[in-house]
């Protein structure tokens, strides 16, 4: 048994790689930048896609490729990856491989946000490029459930890991805090501190994506903590590994405003499904620590 696993250079694909292998399955991981162990392509070549479902007639096909970023100037690079991609990876499984079981990946900031907590049954709303992207492959993955392919969706919410690049503020605040630890005069730059939103486990996500499609009642579902904790919340529990007061390491961006004040999931689906985080906030932390 094998699964193709599309962006298996980044994080979720790192950690479904290794799910994959603890569950005896072969990943076949497909990178779009050189990455070990992986095949280097690009989903949004439809040509490529086809040569490798048709090659390996996959019983698993995880589509995690993602620019993961809101900016406007990536609209055609996510439109690519994501929106082209999904067809791309639907239609050669309806053509190729019919009976493969096939995860697309949604996140929480397409759906309409209030500030409270958001399922898989709420209203979606195109706020952002990324946002119309991973809308319209929603769409295609539901046309192509008509057509009777086994196709399903998590949305998915901030998840973390050491696999992160600092160019998330998870990551970059754990990467910098390591480094003052170390001795680093650095001080750390941020916005609003307010901000609330998950902080799972990565590894715990691509169990979750695990746990929905390994069922046939559910086709979509949120996966993620339902816990928001704030920046601020992450700054003192990162410190408080370092035994050090973050207070004095932080400037802040007064002009700085934020996408949202508040994005957490409701995951009653997935935990209907037997589905749990093993991972808490300060286990999170330490982990990014290296503690």
């Amino acid at each position: 048994m094998n699964a193709l696993i599309f962006g298996a250079g980044g994080q979720d694909g790192f950690y479904m790689q290794q799910l994959c292998h603890e569950l005896s399955i072969e990943p076949i991981g497909i990178s779009k930048f050189p990455a070990a162990g992986c095949i280097q392509g690009d989903v949004s070549d439809y040509a490529q896609v086809e040569g490798w479902i048709k090659h390996y007639r996959p019983a698993y096909l995880f589509h995690l490729a993602a620019n993961s970023t809101t900016n406007h100037q990536a609209l055609f690079e996510n439109h690519a990856t994501i929106s082209t991609g999904t067809l791309n990876v639907l239609e050669c499984v309806r053509q190729h491989s019919p009976g493969a079981i096939v995860f697309i990946t949604g996140s929480g900031v397409q759906f309409r946000n209030v500030g409270q907590p958001i399922s898989e049954q709420d209203e979606f709303e195109a706020r952002s490029a990324y946002a119309v992207a991973r809308i319209q492959s929603v769409y295609a993955a539901r046309y192509y459930r008509t057509l009777g392919v086994r196709a399903y969706v998590g949305y998915l919410f901030h998840h973390e890991s050491p696999r992160r690049t600092d160019d998330h503020v998870a990551k970059m605040i754990s990467s910098a805090a390591r480094r003052i630890a170390r001795g680093s005069s650095e001080k750390i730059r941020l916005g609003d501190m307010s901000v609330r939103k998950e902080w799972a486990f990565a590894g715990d996500i691509v169990r979750g994506i695990f746990t929905l499609v390994n069922q046939e009642n559910v086709f979509e579902a949120t996966i993620g903590t339902g816990q928001a904790y704030s920046i601020q919340d992450w700054l003192e529990q990162c410190f408080r590994v370092l035994g050090k007061d973050w207070r004095e390491h932080v400037d802040l961006e007064q002009a700085f405003t934020p996408e949202y004040h508040c994005l957490v999931s409701n995951p009653k689906t997935i935990r209907s499904l037997g589905w749990v985080p093993k991972m808490d906030f300060p286990g999170l932390a330490s982990l990014m620590m290296g503690v």
